[in-house]
């Protein structure tokens, strides 16, 4: 049996496309094994699949000031030391990366124990965790078409984003009584990232009334931004996150506002769902939701609202205009062409994978 090792972490993006893989791998007979930080959100995403997780000392990369910048590197060194350490003795056949800071040591570990790495880059440019990477990686995964320039010809490879089975397997009539919501009235989910978002949490309260009259809405507002005075609001209801229940929640919506992570926009691509996209603004990220949601926009997947135009008017009547050309947007969307990712990226892993 060959051992694979997985890593990624710091969001939800970089790890639940993992979990696609790790199903189909764990079918053909793989042992899976994961590398994450000790308090990332990885931990908690993973122990729920029943893979056996490892942790290790991650320290964040950024690009700006901060006094942990001085801090952080003997993080990194020491998780390094952890992963050389881990691997030796795990003896991966492949170590699979998804990015995010914790990746880093763990791909450094891997180039030190001469086990093949191969990376896969969500977002359409890479992030700093990936750019360090990336001269390791024996294959680079991509998402979008646009990012081949920025990797390596020999390297690059298109594969798409892997997409769990199990969002396609959600019952909307389970959403409905989930919600406690009726088939009416379309349904709207508003997603803020998986630590929510504060200005898009704001923009819908402040309408809330105007859009109820129109939608039901399922809110996703993050840890700590559920809102007591809105908890009986009837049409509405409030979670900090959804887990098993998403496939449900996301099978009834019919509309979804989001933020622009790639994992989160493919998923909804892959369930045909019009989405209004709200980017990270360039104060508040290196710009790749930006250019995510330009490209979804540019296909006819997605209308764009710009952070810095978000207003609680804004949002309702480009809401409004969405629901209007759901069907235009759908249609693209049907006729995307489109590879299968897990597949082509299970076939990178078995074509690589060290046969020591």
């Amino acid at each position: 049996m060959k051992t694979i090792v997985f890593t990624g972490g710091g969001s939800a993006g970089h790890v639940t496309p993992n979990i696609a893989l790790m199903n189909k791998l764990r079918q053909q007979g793989w042992d899976i094994r994961y590398i994450g930080s000790a308090t990332g959100i990885e931990k908690d995403i993973i122990e729920r699949e029943g893979v056996p997780f490892y942790p290790i000392s991650s320290g964040k990369l950024r690009r700006y000031f901060d006094i942990k910048n001085f801090k952080d590197p003997f993080k990194v060194l020491k998780g390094v030391y952890e992963s050389y350490r881990l691997l030796r003795r795990l003896k991966p056949a492949i170590v699979f990366s998804k990015g995010g800071f914790v990746s880093v040591p763990v791909v450094l570990g891997s180039r030190l124990n001469h086990i093949p790495v191969i990376i896969h880059e969500s977002d359409m440019t890479p992030g700093l965790a990936n750019k360090i990477s990336i001269p390791m990686a024996t294959k680079v995964c991509v998402t979008f078409p646009e990012s081949l320039r920025h990797v390596q010809e020999d390297k690059a490879v298109l594969t798409g984003l892997p997409i769990r089975e199990g969002i396609f397997s959600g019952r909307a009539m389970k959403g409905y009584q989930l919600c406690d919501f009726h088939s009416q009235k379309p349904v709207v989910m508003v997603m803020g990232g998986s630590l929510g978002s504060q200005v898009i949490n704001q923009a819908v309260r402040e309408q809330l009334d105007r859009l109820l009259s129109q939608f039901q809405i399922i809110h996703i507002c993050g840890k700590g931004n559920i809102s007591q005075d809105l908890l009986n609001k009837r049409g509405y209801k409030q979670f900090e996150y959804i887990a098993d229940e998403l496939p449900d929640m996301m099978a009834m919506a019919d509309l979804v506002i989001s933020r622009a992570g790639a994992t989160s926009i493919y998923e909804f691509l892959a369930l045909e769902k019009p989405m209004l996209l709200i980017p990270l603004s360039l104060q508040a990220s290196r710009g790749d939701q930006i250019l995510n949601a330009k490209s979804f926009q540019k296909a006819g997947y997605a209308d764009v609202l710009p952070e810095e135009e978000l207003t609680a008017d804004a949002l309702l009547g480009r809401l409004e205009t969405l629901y209007a050309k759901r069907d235009v947007y759908k249609q693209a969307m049907t006729s995307r062409n489109e590879t299968n990712a897990v597949s082509a990226i299970i076939k990178l892993i078995e074509t690589h994978s060290s046969t020591k």
